[in-house]
């Protein structure tokens, strides 16, 4: 996957004028790859251009100006894009009621690590984890996750935890547009 360059963040006045015009075409590239699974995960998969927006949003928002501020944004957020053959994602755990989070979050620890995408040939591929989100008696609401998928076509997502155990299948659009990610073509 391409990485998102410096050069290609626009100063965020520039930004400012042009983000109604850009916002709704990265919205769509944002949209083909939202995976809602059970009632409180959602995955949003990453690519150079939902990678570029996001920057650009926290440039904006921040008014970052300094090199080495918007230099910090686009390592941080390149971090979340795969290799060529793998996806990056960010788990968003969404549990409205802070005291039923807190409970989930600490029950939950395994989590993680038994979500999968299962292929076209029926593997699961097991998604790997950012080590530093993972706390001793709790995990985050918020994971970085990459899954190594190679050549194969995802088909489901799903989650083997006993206490969230689901599945989903990818629409047409959702799996093209991993495809291509996979392949790097964005």
């Amino acid at each position: 996957m391409n990485k998102v360059t410096r050069s290609e963040v626009l100063p965020y006045p520039e930004y400012d004028k042009k983000r109604e015009t850009l916002r709704p075409q990265w919205m769509k590239i944002k949209e083909a790859r939202r995976i809602h699974l059970g009632p409180h995960s959602t995955f949003l998969f990453e690519n150079h251009e939902t990678v570029l927006y996001q920057i650009q949003e926290m440039v904006r928002v921040e008014k970052m100006q300094g090199e080495p501020e918007i230099q910090h944004e686009v390592d941080t957020y390149n971090e979340l894009l795969g290799e060529p053959g793998e996806l990056g994602c960010t788990l968003l755990i969404e549990i409205d009621d802070e005291a039923l989070r807190a409970q989930y979050l600490s029950a939950w620890k395994g989590l993680p690590e038994a979500l999968y995408i299962q292929t076209h040939k029926g593997q699961k591929v097991y998604a790997q984890l950012d080590e530093r989100q993972v706390g001793e008696t709790r995990i985050s609401s918020v994971h970085y996750l990459k899954f190594k998928l190679g050549d194969q076509v995802p088909q489901k997502m799903g989650c083997d935890f006993p206490a969230y155990t689901h599945e989903v299948e990818l629409t047409p659009a959702q799996t093209a547009a991993l495809c291509q990610d996979l392949l790097g073509k964005t």
